[in-house]
């Protein structure tokens, strides 16, 4: 019989773990692992049997990449990431700061995107402008969709002149009115005629 092959002293295929017992591990389904491999995010190794059998880093390689995503990152950025670092074994300080470079300046522009909806939603809430026509975060005939997909406004892009006027100009998109509950009578800009009853005049 020859001999097991063997990893720090250790039975290889005793090292590796299925498909099952990676999820059991990394908490996430077998299914979100199989589109990882698909994605080339993570590898197996495959059975006389066909079954998937995993490296025990690859639970490191998979909380990675749950860290990317809680963060805001994508799959592809995660993916770029992994890239620079070994798959059978632990990163050495120079493979992590590798990583922690380009990571940092893709981070610190995730919390400024942040930082900035925080504000603009504190000051969509006492704004107290009571219109879409006098929002500055309103896009009347989409003219936002120049700077790009996305709430543009709303993530910090300032209006130009020409937009601007062109929500005051003739024509132009009007704010979408507020239909009154049923039974409510449509509020009118004319003031109540005086009531005529005896107990207005007392």
């Amino acid at each position: 019989m020859p001999p097991t092959a063997t990893l720090d002293g250790h039975d290889v295929e005793a090292c590796r773990l299925t498909i099952g017992e990676l999820a059991a591990r990394s908490g996430l389904a077998t299914s979100a692992l199989r589109y990882y491999e698909e994605l080339g995010l993570i590898h197996s190794e495959r059975t006389v049997g066909g079954q998937r059998r995993f490296a025990r880093a690859t639970l490191r390689r998979v909380a990675f990449i749950r860290a990317a995503q809680q963060v805001g990152l994508s799959l592809e950025e995660a993916g770029a990431a992994l890239a620079r670092l070994p798959e059978e074994r632990a990163p050495n300080a120079a493979q992590w700061n590798s990583v922690a470079q380009v990571w940092s300046l893709r981070i610190d522009a995730q919390i400024a995107d942040l930082e900035r909806l925080k504000r603009r939603l504190a000051g969509c809430i006492g704004c107290g402008c009571l219109s879409l026509r006098k929002c500055a975060l309103y896009n009347p005939s989409d003219a936002a969709a120049d700077h790009g997909s996305g709430a543009r406004y709303l993530l910090g892009d300032a209006p130009t002149v020409s937009e601007a006027s062109s929500a005051k100009a003739p024509g132009a998109a009007k704010a979408p009115e507020v239909a009154p509950a049923p039974g409510v009578p449509k509020s009118s800009s004319q003031p109540p005629a005086p009531s005529s009853s005896p107990v207005a005049r007392a």
